[in-house]
């Protein structure tokens, strides 16, 4: 019943932040490094998301999110009685926003970013209820942005490109546990990771940006509540006003960055259901708090509201978890200038995505 319990709660939490439609793509979880003996998982899922609005010039933006797709790979392997090692592929993090012609404020304005980010971390337990883990994370990022619109005023037209690059950080955590009743409290933090991009701008000579990927804090918890009933949720905190990309010739040029987000913190709640030997499921929800109503047009959202749907299918070693996931996102109003301006007006979006896993132990 943990077994496939722990299963259901994994594909809940983890397909809220993969199907949101925001920057933070896989919600960085560990749920692996939980799991007994050795393992493979294989996860896939597709998001279609709905941003859109009206420009001050009273013109459509259309359609500025385009649909995106996630793959994810995890590895568990049992070393000794005590000590395991998982190695955690995924996309933490990424944007794909542009705006059509539609809008003569902000029509033509761009935005590009892709991770990849590869884990290991080794979890060793102290006892049954005391375990710690920690590991090394290497990411590789790129970017581009162009602005563009009677918005930008003078930079109308500016792009900037960042080319790929490879930096490094940390996992570190402990969980607490009460197997008998399938409790579990787990504090997991990522690093920030410091990245140097080579860097291209329409306006000035190559330079090296420096732009650092934020921390983020997950804590996870569940806990039987019956027999065969599991109520679980998550905790996740990320410090996005550490995130700057702050172009050399732009700055000069503008005497400030490409975007400005706010920190936020995210709150999962969900019960999953063992219903005979082959088949449980689960359904969650999670909301995070609306910030500030004036946003970078790069990330011209702000709060969600989700529900998800799980079910998995056990068969002898293999599980196979498919979820759905409808999220909410939040009003905003593009901004741009000093001091800030709004150029559009966002409302009534939202995100659809189906996510499939596929585990296998052996």
């Amino acid at each position: 019943m943990n077994k496939l319990m722990s299963t259901a709660a994994l594909l809940a939490l983890t397909s809220t932040g993969a199907l949101a439609g925001g920057i933070d793509r896989s919600g960085q979880g560990v749920g692996i490094i939980f799991e007994e003996g050795n393992r493979v998982e294989l996860s896939f899922g597709t998001v279609s998301p709905t941003a859109s609005g009206v420009d001050v010039a009273n013109q459509p933006t259309g359609n500025v999110a385009s649909s995106f797709t996630q793959a994810s790979l995890a590895y568990r392997r049992q070393l000794t009685d005590s000590l395991s090692l998982s190695l955690i592929a995924d996309s933490p993090f990424g944007a794909d926003v542009s705006y059509g012609p539609t809008s003569p404020v902000l029509g033509g304005t761009f935005a590009r970013a892709d991770s990849t980010s590869v884990s290991g971390i080794l979890r060793y337990k102290m006892s049954d209820r005391f375990s710690v883990h920690g590991g090394i994370r290497a990411q590789q990022a790129s970017a581009e942005v162009t602005l563009n619109g009677a918005a930008y005023g003078p930079v109308a037209g500016y792009n900037v490109k960042m080319d790929q690059d490879i930096a490094y950080g940390y996992t570190i955590g402990a969980a607490y546990e009460i197997p008998d009743i399938a409790l579990r409290v787990a504090l997991t933090y990522h690093s920030e990771i410091d990245h140097s991009f080579q860097t291209t701008e329409s306006i000035g000579p190559s330079s090296v940006t420096k732009v650092t990927t934020p921390k983020s804090i997950n804590l996870d918890f569940q806990s039987g509540i019956s027999q065969n009933t599991l109520l679980f949720g998550q905790i996740r905190w990320v410090d996005w006003s550490a995130l700057r990309f702050d172009p050399a010739a732009f700055v000069g040029a503008t005497g400030g960055g490409l975007i400005d987000l706010e920190d936020s913190t995210t709150y999962t709640l969900g019960v999953g259901r063992k219903f005979n030997d082959s088949w449980s499921g689960a359904v969650s929800i999670t909301y995070e708090d609306a910030g500030k109503p004036l946003v970078s047009p790069l990330a011209p959202t702000t709060g969600k509201l989700g529900l998800t749907l799980a079910g998995v299918y056990t068969e002898g070693n293999t599980e196979l978890t498919i979820g759905v996931n409808y999220t909410k996102l939040g009003d905003a109003q593009p901004e741009t200038g000093t001091p800030d301006v709004a150029r559009a007006s966002f409302s009534g979006n939202s995100a659809i995505g189906v996510g499939v896993k596929l585990g296998i132990a052996f």
